[in-house]
């Protein structure tokens, strides 16, 4: 397996989409929704997205955003979402995209890293848990 991780273009824009709603099925993305998404993001500075990349192919990726708090005064790096297709989880491409957000937070000089994942996705707690994150609350949204 050659495996390339690099920042997002547009090309990957569709593919990421056909991910989310692969691995993410909670979350709804259509094509169009990534794509101005990712259209608006790609001129801010704080949000960065890494695809891995298997012989021209995304089969996964990670998405990022740096964000201040009064507890992080550098800020920290909030992953919004990592998906890897099913074909191609337990081979080291998961672990891959997060060493990419961790070396993205040491060049920001971030505190921390951030996430939040789905009750329902224990293999994914299992699999941040072993990178060394911790569970340390609960997250709550309320769609407006």
């Amino acid at each position: 397996m050659n495996i390339i991780i690099r920042e997002i273009e547009k090309k990957d824009y569709i593919s990421v989409a056909a991910i989310w709603r692969n691995v993410l099925v909670f979350l709804p993305a259509t094509d169009e929704s990534v794509t101005r998404t990712y259209e608006k993001m790609k001129n801010d500075s704080r949000y960065c997205t890494f695809v891995a990349d298997m012989d021209g192919n995304t089969v996964g990726f990670v998405t990022t955003v740096e964000t201040l708090a009064i507890e992080h005064p550098n800020g920290y790096i909030k992953v919004n979402g990592l998906a890897v297709l099913p074909e191609f989880q337990h081979c080291g491409i998961g672990k891959m995209l997060m060493d990419c957000v961790e070396k993205l937070a040491y060049r920001h000089n971030a505190s921390a890293i951030g996430l939040a994942s789905g009750f329902q996705r224990t293999g994914a707690h299992e699999f941040y848990e072993h990178l060394g994150y911790k569970k340390t609350s609960f997250y709550f949204r309320k769609n407006i």
